[in-house]
Order: C-alpha cells, then structure tokens, then sequence
C-alpha cells in the first residue's frame, strides 16, 4: 500500500496531468443538480445530460415534478436506465422537497441521504459541488483507482476508500481531488496488467508499492 504522503503526492500528479476540471452535470439550481445526481446513478454524465435539458424545461421546480405523470417521465428519461424507478424516486423527493422542506435542498448528509433515491455518494457529490463542503464522493473511477493505485485494498468499500482520501487530504483539496480522479478514470484505464501498462504515475505507484511492501 502507499504511503499517506505518497497518496497525496500521486493525487497532486493526476491534477497536473489533467488540469483544471469540476462538475460535469448541467443544472440551473440546487434541486436540479440534485436531480441530475440522482439520475447519474449507473449512468454516465454525458447520457444525463441529454435528457435533463428536456426535463427540467418541462418541470423546473420541485412542485412542478411532483405533479408530473410517471410515464412521462419515464419516457423522458429512458435513455439512462433503471429509469423506471428513477422515476419514481426523483417524483417522490420533489414532493419532499416541496412539501416537507419548502423547496429547500437539504444541506446536510443525512438529509439527502433520506430522500428517495439519494445515497451517500449523492448526498457527497451534492454537499461538495453545491454547497462547498469538505465532502467526498466515490464512484467507480475513484474507486478503480484507488485500488489499482494501491491506495487502499482491492477489497475496500466505497466508504472505505472514502475515508482514506479524507484522511490523507486537507479539506479544501478534496473537490478538485474528486472531479480530477472521475476525468482520469475515464483517460486511463485501470485494468491492464502491470506488463501492459502504460500510463506512468500507474507504473510508479506499482514501484512504490512493492518498496513499501518490502518494508513490512
């Protein structure tokens, strides 16, 4: 495993490799973006992106989508999949958010994370590109990388690998850190076997590794 100063270091290296970047969702407030992160869920951003333009025209406002018919917004959102209970779940969190919390985003975890549809790495993503808190969300890149990084084990949890990046970064890195490692998921691939591997930083991660392992 890599050295919490290594980690940092290695983050810092993929900053510099893709350069400035942040969120990747198009919306206009708050519960937009929510929405748009709830839908993002098993789908890329580009493919929410197509069909939020269409829906947030129809139904901007939390009130709007409450009373919105669910087949049509199936249909509106089809593309990204699992849109059947997408559906759903973003109808009911506009109803929540409308009735119960006065078309006001929660601000806080646990808040979010009561919605429907809505869990942790939601209620990150949210929490860190919307209201700038020290939050961080972990995907499937941020996931593959830290593994095949040696951040953290192959076996680690998403919440797992959470915590190790919190524990490594100082609170105003971690929104940069997140939407960098999400761009290099998609530049690089994870799954090549070292013989094969290309991409430099992932070559010396390797070599790291293996010297701290002959520590142990």
């Amino acid at each position: 495993m890599l050295k919490d100063d290594q980690i940092v270091w290695a983050i810092h290296q993929m900053e510099a490799d893709i350069g400035p970047v942040g969120p990747s969702l198009d919306s206009r407030t708050p519960f937009q973006y929510l929405i748009s992160v709830i839908l993002s869920a098993q789908a890329t951003d580009v493919s929410v992106n197509k069909v939020t333009p269409v829906l947030f025209e129809k139904y901007p406002e939390p009130r709007d989508l409450m009373a919105a018919d669910v087949a049509d917004v199936e249909a509106i959102i089809k593309s990204v999949g699992l849109f059947h209970n997408k559906a759903r779940n973003i109808i009911k969190t506009a109803r929540i958010v409308h009735e119960e919390l006065a078309d006001v985003v929660p601000t806080d975890r646990k808040g979010i994370m009561a919605l429907p549809g809505a869990g942790r790495k939601t209620a990150n993503v949210v929490l860190s590109d919307v209201f700038e808190q020290p939050t961080f969300a972990v995907d499937t890149h941020v996931s593959a990388i830290s593994k095949r990084l040696h951040f953290v084990a192959q076996t680690a949890t998403p919440l797992q690998v959470e915590q190790k990046i919190l524990s490594v970064l100082a609170p105003a890195e971690l929104h940069q850190a997140h939407h960098t490692m999400i761009e290099y998921g998609r530049k690089y691939s994870m799954k090549l076997t070292p013989d094969k591997e290309v991409c430099q930083l992932i070559i010396d991660c390797d070599k790291l590794n293996e010297e701290n392992e002959a520590l142990i």
